[in-house]
């Protein structure tokens, strides 16, 4: 294996695409190439999220919720986490504030637009 990718769905792309713009990310790809976009890929450094609307998840993979959120909390390593928890702390919901942890990380988490948990951390 050499990497994951989370493929998450959501149902407003263009507010996901704005939400993690502010966090840096960037897209590398689309689906159409113009017009709305049913797929997303966005990147920020190593990492990739892809995110997909459910409407065009169709009928396929009847056990994806279509809810909002989920039960998983993605878990991303940064570098100088206290610059970028300084830039992003205002323009995003912190569900857990800046802390090191017993395992030794410095953590925080925020909640995306879509009820998603994000964690980022630094092994300081």
């Amino acid at each position: 294996m050499k990497s994951v990718s989370p493929n998450i769905f959501v149902k407003d792309i263009k507010n996901t695409i704005e939400f993690y713009k502010q966090l840096g990310f960037s897209i590398t790809a689309t689906v159409p190439e113009e017009g709305d976009f049913v797929f997303v890929m966005m990147t920020c450094g190593e990492v990739i999220f892809m995110f997909q609307t459910f409407e065009s998840l169709g009928d396929e993979l009847p056990m994806v919720k279509r809810e909002r959120g989920g039960s998983l909390l993605l878990y991303i390593q940064v570098n100088e986490i206290r610059k970028f928890y300084d830039k992003t702390k205002n323009n995003v919901k912190v569900i857990k504030e800046l802390e090191t942890t017993f395992y030794g990380a410095t953590e925080f988490s925020i909640e995306d637009n879509n009820g998603y948990v994000l964690t980022f951390a630094e092994d300081e």
